[in-house]
């Protein structure tokens, strides 16, 4: 009778994850849909709206997860499920579009966001190894840094928009005011309700097989929320958008830095573990290695994107058997 409950527990904690996820990949989709819409409505320009919003956006679902986990003491899933997904976002979207359409890499990406991307997981890793903590003092300074760059990312982009004038290649859908207000009214609480699913059952599943929020983070949960960063690449890819499908991807690896684990370790302090440790380190060797591919012809070619789904490969072994 107890094995039956425990069966029917699991089962109930999987189709929780499943619906969580969905919440958390659908709710992003609604937030950034009606946020563009009142970008647009508002004038912004398009491209910004794909280096901000967007990024932003598809980088709520790690947000809500890390933050449910840091309330929840599961301080290792939320610096496993931030980690885990910069690194699935670096080489398994990456990978996956380049294998589908090589990706021209800007000389302007290449120069600024691709480093700063490694130096937010630069930062990261000495805060971690400082005391093995990151405290509210950091997680505040983690909020200022990306304060910082967002308002410098924008004031770059809008200059250089006044020096070179183009025809802005995104778009998105004209939205009512009420609809467009409607979409990141759900699409927020569609992220925070399935952002707690998503972290209460991947605990509760951990528990049951024995497994580490760790494993848990930088797997299911990671692969679950990095959904967002997939589907808008890839989607961007196959429209031939690299420049946006690469924006989105390193834009949202510096957010879960600098404001997913900004945001959580304010609340709470958030513990390190060696883990933590490691998988921080590696990003920022993946990091090095996308960095190096996009330099000799200033693009992802598809053999790249192919060593990096390998590298990715050898890496998820080596979590599961440590």
């Amino acid at each position: 009778m107890a094995s039956l409950l425990s069966v029917n527990a699991l089962w109930q904690a999987a189709v929780w994850l499943v619906a969580g996820l969905f919440l958390l990949v659908k709710g992003a989709d609604l937030f950034v849909e009606g946020s563009a819409a009142i970008a647009k409505r508002l004038r912004v320009p398009m491209f910004i709206i794909g280096l901000t919003i967007v990024a932003m956006g598809t980088s709520l679902p790690e947000c809500s997860v890390s933050v449910t986990a840091a309330l929840a003491g599961n301080n290792e899933l939320a610096v496993a499920n931030a980690v885990g997904s910069n690194i699935i976002n670096l080489m398994v979207v990456c990978g996956v579009c380049g294998v589908m359409c090589p990706r021209t890499v800007q000389k302007g990406m290449r120069l600024r966001e691709f480093p700063i991307s490694a130096a937010a997981g630069a930062l990261l890793l000495v805060m971690g190894l400082t005391g093995m903590t990151v405290g509210r003092p950091e997680g505040i300074a983690l909020l200022v840094l990306f304060a910082v760059f967002c308002i410098w990312m924008v004031a770059s982009a809008m200059a250089e928009r006044k020096k070179h004038p183009v025809i802005d290649e995104f778009r998105c859908k004209s939205l009512p005011v009420w609809k467009s207000v409607l979409f990141i009214l759900l699409g927020s609480a569609a992220i925070i309700f399935g952002g707690d699913r998503v972290v209460d059952a991947a605990s509760f599943i951990a528990v049951k097989f024995g497994m580490s929020q760790n494993l848990v983070g930088l797997t299911i949960v990671a692969l679950g929320t990095s959904l967002p960063e997939l589907v808008t690449s890839a989607v961007a890819a196959k429209k031939g958008q690299a420049d946006m499908a690469m924006g989105n991807v390193v834009g949202s690896n510096i957010f879960n830095i600098l404001m997913v684990l900004g945001v959580s370790a304010a609340i709470t302090p958030v513990t390190f573990t060696m883990e933590n440790i490691v998988d921080t380190a590696v990003y920022i060797g993946f990091c090095a290695v996308v960095w190096a591919f996009s330099w000799p012809k200033k693009q992802i070619a598809r053999w790249a994107a192919a060593v990096m789904l390998v590298l990715y490969t050898g890496y998820l072994v080596y979590i599961c058997v440590r």
